[in-house]
């Protein structure tokens, strides 16, 4: 597993009840202090951008450009392998430069494409293979749950599966040792009692971790104890994930004992291998989006309902867009209007209020681009396997698939498994109108030239917009 070149200081155990565990674990590595604006080494990984990697060094990205002077001022993600030089300014207090799992095993892309994990816990001796929760309008088994999240979330199942594993034994031991109706994870909410919402959870919560250091907005977290942990610059979005979800359900010991490569990493290991090992390049240098069309029929005026969001759960990323037929504003009705295909593709999976619509044609929603429907009516939708082209019926606006306060759809952008923001160095563009963040999810805007449509639920005339492209 390639780790950055550092500096190791032996880290004292706190005194509880978990520092004998400390003690066992190797020491976590920490890095040297540098002077302000120094040059170091920046090899690229897959997925970043010059907004989140100026975040992490604490530079700007007129600094990186400056440093730089190849990477062109429209560059969305760098190439893998890319080598550059970016100043960084130190900060105190950063994390270990230990590297848990290479991002393309964070997400629901191809490197998941060979796995079931159904059959996969099935042939597991542990106590989770016996688990069953009625979800989704099934009762559902343990890997048929961890499908149901990681196909929803856009998460790998392997890496559900090994926190099962690591926090509550679920795939070895043939009795839980934890009451997995109440927190088995360690998340302890009243709302979320209870292993699936437990799981569901944790798959929100990590998501948010990848996503906030991926654009830049996480820059420091805290531990249970206080502490603040601002992680190492050249970390990468999955372990950060990870950090950041392990700081919120352990104590400062079990904390540093699982970010260590005594830690979560041995119990992945264990399960599926080592992960640094055939590591693939998940998002490709320079990637654009594809010319997507409105989710309303050419001529059609809807409304512009919500910003930038989370695809599904809350918070980060805020990948998705929502918008309503003005005549359905303020309530869940029924509505004849219709929602179609933004472009050509396949629909490979369809549930209740969803429809993902694969634009590769492969059928396959772990690869290349994807586009997400949620809250279609289910009654009417589309049918799985359904080929489309571009302004194609996809079904009709509804409030189903979860929660919604209004008629309306919602539509995300995935490439190889990974959310791609709504605004960012890939802009979600619709007909040429791109997308904005506003201050607060839901809230943004979309902007073609001079022209800029606000979000709103109130479908005012600053709120509406109108599809004007032909579709072929």
């Amino acid at each position: 597993m390639p780790q950055p070149e550092t500096v190791v200081v032996e880290q004292p155990a706190a005194g509880d009840e978990n520092t004998e565990l400390i003690k066992e674990a190797t020491p976590l590595p920490r890095r040297e202090q540098y002077f302000p604006g120094q040059l170091v080494d920046y090899i690229a990984r897959s997925g970043d951008t010059l907004p989140g990697l100026a975040a992490h060094f604490n530079t700007t990205i007129k600094e990186i450009h400056q440093a730089n002077p190849v990477i062109p001022d429209d560059a969305s993600t760098m190439p893998q392998g890319f080598p550059m030089k970016i100043p960084i300014y130190y900060q105190s207090l950063w994390g270990t430069p230990f590297q848990i799992l290479p991002d393309s095993l964070f997400v629901y892309g191809p490197a998941q494409k060979d796995f079931d994990p159904v059959n996969y816990v099935k042939n597991q001796p542990g106590w989770f293979k016996n688990y069953t929760f009625y979800t989704s309008g099934a009762n559902r088994t343990g890997g048929e749950i961890i499908n149901l999240l990681a196909q929803n979330y856009s998460i790998s199942p392997r890496l559900l599966l090994a926190l099962i594993e690591y926090q509550a034994g679920g795939l070895s031991q043939p009795v839980s040792q934890k009451d997995i109706d109440e927190y088995p994870l360690g998340f302890r909410d009243f709302t979320h009692k209870g292993l699936f919402l437990q799981l569901s959870w944790a798959a929100n919560y990590l998501n948010n971790g990848y996503y906030d250091w991926r654009t830049g907005n996480l820059k420091t977290f805290d531990l249970q104890n206080g502490r603040l942990e601002r992680p190492d610059p050249w970390q990468n979005a999955a372990t950060v994930g990870l950090q950041y979800y392990f700081a919120r359900v352990l104590n400062q010991n079990e904390y540093e004992q699982a970010i260590s490569a005594d830690g979560f990493f041995q119990t992945y290991k264990a399960l599926f291998g080592d992960p640094w090992i055939g590591e693939t390049i998940n998002i490709p240098g320079s990637l654009k989006q594809p010319k997507m069309h409105f989710p309303f029929p050419t001529g059609k005026t809807w409304t512009y309902t919500g910003g930038p969001h989370s695809p599904y759960g809350n918070d980060s990323p805020r990948a998705a867009l929502d918008f309503a037929p003005p005549s359905v504003i303020g309530g869940c009705v029924e509505t004849t209007e219709i929602v179609v295909a933004v472009a050509d593709g396949i629909v490979s999976r369809t549930d209740t209020g969803i429809a993902v619509l694969d634009l590769d044609g492969d059928g396959d929603e772990r690869t290349g681009w994807v586009v997400f429907y949620l809250h279609l009516a289910t009654a009417d939708m589309v049918k799985t396997g359904t080929r489309v082209k571009a302004g194609d019926r996809m079904g009709r606006p509804s409030c189903e698939g979860g929660h919604s306060t209004g008629t309306h759809i919602h539509i995300a952008r995935k490439y190889n498994g990974e959310w791609i923001p709504a605004d960012g160095p890939i802009p979600f563009d619709l007909e040429g109108w791109l997308a904005g963040n506003g201050s607060e999810v839901y809230q943004g805007t979309l902007t073609r030239y001079s022209r800029t449509v606000n979000a709103c639920e109130c479908s005012d005339s600053a709120s509406q917009i109108t599809s004007e492209v032909t579709c072929p």
